[in-house]
């Protein structure tokens, strides 16, 4: 878990601070609120991330010991890929048939909860991987689930077997057909969300389903460049464009320019072997019509 340091507002108030000063804390940035009676120094995390898991450090002590930390809360965790999943709260399940609740700050759910279904991550009882994914699955547009789902394979958090065994087991519960849906849409190439989504449009819009890593290879059966995308009974490629993905090549050393340079040699291979290479970038993803067009007119 992060290091921020937080203050409750009684072990403040102990060591001599008046709650006035604690406003006034707050006024000019020495502190900032995480929740009701909680602290932390400065301006506190600019990143999503690092509030969440200040959030949830914020609310486990107050939380009964039953509660367990699950759906966007768990994935925060367990480093899934959290596009689109809402963070507004701490994100609880406790094993009982009453006592749901959404507050400002946590959302208690109650459901049926066995125990290898948990386990404990800095000390914090977590709903594992797989019961995390269909959890989100359930509660999820299609699209933020299947991206999800595809982090947790392609990150190796677990595994289609476990997926099945959890989906089995939410059988009886709300959205377990939704999950349905999005889990047999799955798949551990796609190696970012981006692709994932890139991933969906191109269902939605009735493209033919694509090649994941498709390996390009020369007359010599020499490996030219590993595709996002292939089409490779058409003589097409598609490569989505993100900045993470440009992070990712980077070697010991080198500049992000370095990166791009290379990515350019690589496209210039892929269309040495007569291949059409068709890209597009995060912003596109919202309209994917126009890629679609490209796609469509480069495969037929």
């Amino acid at each position: 878990m992060d290091n921020a340091r937080l203050h409750r507002r009684a072990s403040l108030l102990a060591a001599g601070f008046r709650d006035y000063e604690l406003r006034l804390g707050v006024r000019d940035h020495d502190l900032s609120r995480v929740r009701r009676g909680t602290y932390t120094d400065g301006r506190g995390p600019t990143d999503v991330l690092a509030q969440h898991r200040l959030a949830i450090r914020a609310a486990v002590p107050e939380l009964a010991d039953s509660a367990v930390l699950s759906h966007g809360s768990a994935a925060v965790l367990h480093g899934l890929p959290i596009w689109s999943v809402p963070l507004s709260t701490v994100q609880v399940t406790r094993e009982r048939t009453y006592g749901g609740r959404r507050e400002q700050r946590v959302h208690v759910r109650v459901a049926r909860l066995d125990p290898d279904e948990i386990e404990v991550i800095d000390g914090i009882a977590v709903t594992t991987v797989a019961r995390t994914v269909v959890d989100l699955a359930r509660a999820l547009p299609f699209e933020a689930a299947v991206a999800v789902g595809d982090g947790a394979l392609a990150d190796d958090l677990t595994d289609p077997h476990k997926l099945a065994d959890a989906l089995r087991r939410s059988a009886r519960r709300p959205w377990c057909a939704r999950a349905r849906r999005a889990l047999s849409f799955v798949d551990g190439r796609a190696e970012s969300v981006g692709e994932s989504r890139s991933r969906v449009a191109l269902a939605r819009l009735g493209l033919p389903a694509p090649e994941l890593q498709w390996e390009v290879r020369d007359a010599s059966d020499v490996i030219v460049g590993r595709t996002d995308f292939g089409w490779p009974g058409r003589g097409v490629v598609g490569e989505f464009d993100g900045r993470a993905k440009y992070g990712r090549l980077l070697r010991p050393g080198e500049e992000p320019a370095d990166a791009v340079y290379r990515e350019k040699l690589r496209e210039d291979a892929l269309r040495e072997e007569g291949l059409i290479v068709v890209r597009w970038t995060w912003q596109d993803l919202d309209s994917f019509d126009a890629v679609a067009g490209r796609i469509h007119r480069a495969l037929s």
